[in-house]
């Protein structure tokens, strides 16, 4: 009798969103972005999972879920080789990469102390200045810094 010593690290979705190759060190940051731990659906969070590509990588899948897609490119701040599958009837019907947007907003906490943002209750708002490093400028203050050193409010 033959054995399958390969088999999958996580369980098949039937319909829903899976966001996979996340980096596994900004794994939760991408589910404080999207506030999935709020959702009251099913939800499967895998980490540091064996990648070809990024050697240890992270997983989401969120079933019934359909996010719209500029709430799920704000995951490319932190995890730019995130991919996005849309699944229907356990068939990817739809697969694209993340595409960072031009402005992030409310997701940051702007790492100035003296920034009005900190000090005053209003949304954060950074420009992005260089989409190959991920570099962003608060609005407010002009203080820059890159997404893997962001921290997500």
């Amino acid at each position: 009798m033959t054995t399958n010593k390969t088999s999958l690290a996580v369980a098949a979705l039937c319909n829903g969103t899976v966001i996979d190759h996340i980096p596994a060190d900004q794994l939760f940051k991408c589910v404080k972005i999207l506030g999935v731990e709020n959702l009251s659906n099913q939800l499967t969070i895998g980490n540091n999972l064996m990648s070809h590509k990024l050697g240890a990588k992270g997983i989401i899948k969120i079933a019934d879920v359909t996010f719209p897609e500029k709430v799920l490119n704000r995951v490319a701040l932190v995890a730019p080789t995130a991919v996005v599958n849309i699944i229907r009837d356990y068939q990817v019907v739809e697969k694209r990469p993340v595409v960072l947007p031009n402005t992030v907003i409310g997701i940051v906490r702007c790492s100035n102390p003296k920034c009005i943002t900190n000090n005053e209750p209003m949304a954060t708002r950074f420009e992005v200045v260089d989409t190959q490093t991920r570099t962003i400028r608060c609005h407010y203050c002009n203080h820059a810094t890159t997404g893997d050193k962001a921290d997500i409010i």
